[in-house]
């Protein structure tokens, strides 16, 4: 029963005190007695074989306390897509080969930071140098070298999807189009930057403090790469300031705090700097794209081809993933009677690409909506109207990739359009105005277990206690996205108690319940959210009984749960306080504790996920075309979450994703040189910050998804994806000049304001 008082509720974020009065602890403020600092060294080279490393001087310096190289480990591959064996490509150390500049060739532990640095210093390598391959298209180009010797032409994975006949539709089409778009990678610029410490336990066992998204499949790996049986290993995330996708793996320096660990008997620190992220973390995935639609005269959809090749760099990270899901939001938002994709992951020599917000999504996204908005214009129809035409609605399926349970895309079309006064400002020809859309459907989780576990997606135990308390226990991992406090109200919703009353643990590999995969794909209120309430259900089978006993009542007696009691609806006067009711059922047990176990994994929902969220954006933007300067002067969002469990959240979700919309729409890029990234500090690498925010005006649309807890269903990523494109339009309804290659910056506007002139 949905709770009013709480589900839908705008309630601040229950850790939010602890981190605006700096209260809050993050990995890198954890010390220990005898902690040793540890620091890494990196392939100054993209590609090369690793003739020689010589180690004597580093561990002779003074303060030094361990060195190791990659012929020190056990040489345990590992990776997240644990079902295909073959797709775990990394070491934790190199080995044989380097294959981008900063992977990773040795590592230091001593007294401090300095001592270790100057230790990394003293290490010599000799390397014989390969050549480097630094885009898709020569990594594939033949001839090209093997940058992994198992990948045929440097192609890592390749997913395909075909429904409907293709051919038979693009020769029925009136009007057929194809493009090629390029994407760019960026970086998830998350505020805190990584960091593990681990301290060895008795009897060979290992505890990592890290800052993750994914304690479990740490655990996992790390324990993999060891050699040590999984419970041996406990993973503890403490707070963690922002992940967006980049933490969601096992990564080098937490293996090496742990071995460290282990080797020396003391506690190990690596803490990156800002400059190893930029230049040697995970980024989202540059893509290029080509894509071909056809379409009748009245604008009817009939075909779709999508061809993608995604840079994946030097190993495969979370790009199996992400060439999984490219492909199913192709064919996304709107009725492709027939369509086809092949996307392939392509290594190349750069920092690998790995999961951010969005998942495969902006990248897709921007290119079937910028395609939308340009045939649109072709065939003389409203791009909204087009798109209200073509919609998804409840009940459509993509074969062997989705159905579509709770959809509010079209009304969320028709809302944007009149929140925005779409239809009066499209007419408008004001020099540099211009208004543009861009929609987006994004997963509620994801069904397929490419981590191959053997537990349940996501678990919960819950406990009552007699002062009217509850505790819930949970591997499901804030971010900072709020999930501690959204899981907080479903259990209070469901136990009818003030979410103040709830006590949480969460993310702890020795405490809280196996499993859960994390946080990403916008899985954890729906899935963990599923599992809390689950136990809390079961929670109340214990309790109720004590109401039908001690009042004798009979089975028609519905029980409420509200409002701190338990009681009968019929009958308000029957019934006790929850803790009076917990206590009364705890003296029936002869004291055993009422605790209960929750867990959810989808069944039976489609290939890629249980539900999914849909929305539409407008964008306004003034464009200087003396300098080519966009300024985005306003934004409409109107989008379905299903249900918001907690309003504030979904606010705040939505702004942040239009904060990380706007810099990749508009000034985010890596900027490269054989493989070397040169903009590594915020001063280079450009994002949006609070003045770069404009205003913005959003609503829920009203959806109920069944699969969801009390009908909610994600809010997290798919908010970022269409803001690329509804800004891309926008430029162009005000200049003439459209972009097809992220970021749009000032040099290409002006470029292509001359194009247009000459």
């Amino acid at each position: 029963m949905k709770n009013p008082a709480i589900i839908g509720a705008s309630i601040p974020r229950l850790d939010a005190r602890q981190k605006v009065t700096g209260q809050a602890l993050y990995t890198d403020d954890l010390t220990m007695p005898g902690m040793l600092h540890g620091a890494i060294l990196r392939s100054p080279l993209p590609h090369a074989r690793i003739k020689r490393i010589d180690v004597s001087k580093a561990k002779a310096l003074a303060g030094v306390k361990d060195v190791i190289t990659g012929q020190d480990t056990p040489q345990v591959k590992f990776g997240n897509w644990r079902l295909v064996p073959q797709s775990q490509d990394e070491l934790p150390l190199a080995v044989d080969k380097v294959r981008f500049i900063g992977d990773e060739v040795a590592a230091v532990a001593a007294l401090d930071k300095e001592t270790a640095l100057r230790a990394v210093a003293l290490i010599e390598v000799e390397y014989e140098e390969l050549p480097g391959y630094f885009n898709v298209e020569d990594a594939t180009a033949e001839g090209a070298g093997l940058i992994h010797a198992e990948s045929e032409g440097n192609v890592s994975l390749a997913r395909k999807i075909k429904y409907g006949d293709l051919e038979a539709g693009f020769a029925q089409a009136d009007y057929v189009r194809e493009d090629t778009f390029r994407v760019h990678a960026v970086s998830h610029a998350y505020l805190e930057p990584c960091s593990s410490l681990a301290a060895p336990d008795e009897g060979g066992r290992v505890t990592l403090w890290t800052s993750t998204q994914v304690p479990y499949i740490v655990q996992c790996l790390l324990a993999s790469t060891l050699g040590l049986p999984e419970n041996h290993v406990r993973v503890i995330k403490l707070n963690t300031g922002g992940g967006f996708g980049g933490k969601m793996e096992l990564r080098k320096w937490e293996f090496c705090a742990a071995f460290m660990a282990l080797r020396t008997g003391r506690p190990v620190k690596f803490t990156l700097s800002r400059a190893d992220e930029l230049a040697f973390g995970r980024r989202r995935h540059g893509m290029t794209i080509r894509s071909k639609v056809g379409f009748s005269k009245n604008g009817l959809l009939l075909a779709k081809d999508f061809d993608v090749l995604l840079d994946g760099g030097a190993y495969n990270s979370m790009g199996p993933t992400a060439t999984f899901l490219c492909g199913n939001f192709g064919a996304m938002l709107y009725r492709y009677p027939a369509y086809r994709y092949l996307g392939r992951h392509v290594y190349t020599n750069k920092p690998p690409a790995g999961a951010m917000r969005g998942f495969g999504a902006p990248q897709a996204l921007f290119a079937a909506e910028t395609q939308m908005n340009m045939a649109a214009h072709d065939l003389g129809i409203d791009p909204i109207d087009l798109r209200l035409m073509n919609a998804m609605e409840t009940g459509d399926e993509i074969p062997e990739v989705a159905t579509i349970s709770s959809c509010g895309f079209k009304e969320s079309l028709v809302k944007v359009r009149e929140m925005s006064g779409w239809d009066v400002k499209r007419q408008e020809k004001r020099p540099g105005y211009g208004i543009g859309v861009g929609c987006y459907s994004f997963i509620s989780g994801g069904v397929f277990n490419w981590f191959n576990t053997k537990y349940n997606f996501a678990s919960a135990e819950v406990r009552v206690f007699e002062d009217g308390t509850a505790h819930l226990l949970t591997m499901a991992t804030d971010i900072g996205q709020g999930s501690d406090t959204v899981l907080r109200q479903i259990l209070a919703a469901e136990l009818g108690i003030g979410v103040e009353k709830i006590r949480l643990t969460a993310s702890d590999t020795a405490i809280t319940p196996k499993a859960d995969l994390g946080t990403w794909g916008s899985r954890v209120t729906l899935m963990a959210g599923n599992a809390v309430r689950q136990a809390a259900q079961k929670i109340k089978e214990m309790l109720i009984p004590v109401v039908f006993g001690h009042f004798d009542l009979n089975q028609i007696h519905d029980i409420a749960f509200e409002g701190d009691r338990v009681f009968s609806k019929a009958r308000p006067d029957k019934g006790f306080g929850f803790g009076e009711c917990v206590y009364k059922a705890l003296k029936g047990r002869r004291g055993e504790p009422l605790t209960a176990f929750g867990a959810y994994t989808p069944r039976n929902k489609g290939l890629v996920s249980p539900a999914f969220s849909f929305g539409a954006q407008v964008a306004e933007v003034e464009v200087d075309r003396q300098t080519g300067l966009i300024q985005v002067k306003k934004m409409y969002t109107a989008h379905d979450c299903g249900v918001p469990i907690n309003k504030m959240a979904v606010e705040g979700q939505l702004e942040g994703s239009i904060h990380m919309g706007l810099g990749y729409a508009l000034m985010e890029d890596f900027v490269m040189k054989d493989g070397r990234t040169l903009n590594t500090t915020f001063l280079d690498y450009k994002i949006a910050t609070a003045l770069d925010m404009p205003p913005s005006e959003s609503v829920e649309i009203d959806t109920y998804e069944p699969e969801g807890p009390f009908g909610a269903k994600e809010a997290g990523e798919g908010l970022v994806s269409p803001t690329a494109p509804a800004i891309a339009e926008a430029v162009f309804h005000a200049t003439g000049y459209r972009c097809a290659d992220l970021p749009i910056t000032p040099p290409k506007v002006l470029q292509g304001l001359g194009r247009l002139k000459a």
